[in-house]
């Protein structure tokens, strides 16, 4: 599985945006398919210029029957040279499991919402401090970058919305237990850019920018604003994901998708951003994970990229074929 070569910076580019893929993990914890789907999609993406995943989860199989290969997943994208791959963890075993897999960080799963923190983990957001700071010595033991979720930031699935006041006492908690990369999750689609600004600017007095990651959900149609809005931040990393997949067991029949990874790349690029990835491509493979049976949302597949200056006609043509797409599964 041979990277390709990442395509050059365009001249007319304000800033190079690091975009993580998650779909392998967020799809397929709610939509089982066969290891070999798993790894195609990832050679796929690496073939679209994707170079940062979250691979999988290192998590109980009897709870998230479709993570169940996560070994396999990480022995078969391991030699490709170039990618940083990520999982998530929710004990020490999935920590030592992650190590073993030879992943190169793993994310604790730190819910801000309390019934979700037990129904996902097994534990209250207290327990789950107390368990990251001694996983944190686990962790500088066996040589892996442990960070934090920080699940529900913004809010949900319930009630009212987080923000500074609700933030701040966690964020104190993780800088006092040395946990510094931080992903920061909008897990229900909350928040419009305002509130992203809000948070993010409570975040940066504890941690530098380039230390978060940030993953909007789109359950709200506000993904792509606020991607660019996070582009706009200088906020490290990006979290997106193919096709707006994605969703929870512990939520079902609840949209679960990340921001459209096509999507929020056009996006990106119009605004004047350079993603390093290829549109066309990341397109095709949204449609291949449609047709292997992943349901999923997302605008630019069905029609296609804005057409260029140069190769309007054949940006149209493309545009007539994805919109004519017969395989495309129920919503």
């Amino acid at each position: 599985m041979d990277p390709a070569p990442v395509p050059a910076q365009r001249a007319r580019a304000v800033s190079t945006v690091h975009l993580r893929e998650i779909a392998p993990r967020l799809t397929f914890q709610a939509h089982p398919v066969p290891t070999e789907v798993k790894i195609e999609l990832v050679q796929r993406l690496v073939r679209a210029g994707v170079r940062d995943f979250e691979l999988s989860s290192f998590v109980r199989p009897d709870l998230i029957p479709g993570l169940a290969d996560a070994a396999e997943v990480f022995a078969a994208v391991r030699a490709v040279p170039g990618l940083t791959l990520g999982c998530c963890i929710g004990n020490e075993r999935g920590l030592r499991a992650a190590a073993d897999a030879g992943a190169d960080s793993a994310a604790f799963l730190l819910s801000a919402d309390e019934d979700f923190a037990r129904a996902n983990v097994g534990r209250s957001t207290e327990e789950s401090l107390v368990e990251l700071g001694r996983l944190a010595a686990v962790a500088a033991d066996l040589g892996i970058t442990l960070g934090t979720y920080v699940i529900f930031a913004w809010g949900g699935p319930t009630g009212p919305a987080r923000g500074r006041a609700e933030l701040e006492p966690i964020a104190r908690r993780l800088v006092d237990i040395g946990v510094t990369d931080w992903v920061l999750a909008d897990s229900f689609g909350y928040a419009a850019p305002p509130q992203i600004r809000e948070l993010l600017d409570t975040a940066a007095q504890h941690v530098p920018p380039e230390s978060l990651t940030v993953q909007v959900h789109d359950n709200r149609g506000l993904g792509v604003a606020n991607v660019l809005t996070l582009a706009e931040l200088g906020v490290g990393t990006i979290d997106v994901a193919l096709a707006g997949s994605g969703g929870h067991p512990a939520m079902p029949g609840q949209r679960g998708g990340g921001v459209c990874t096509e999507d929020a790349a056009q996006a990106l690029e119009l605004a004047g951003h350079d993603t390093r990835l290829d549109l066309t491509a990341l397109v095709d493979t949204a449609n291949w994970l449609a047709d292997a049976g992943v349901p999923g949302l997302g605008f630019v597949r069905h029609v296609g990229p804005v057409p260029a200056a140069a190769g309007t006609t054949a940006a149209l043509t493309f545009a007539w074929k994805n919109t004519t797409h017969e395989s495309e599964p129920a919503q």
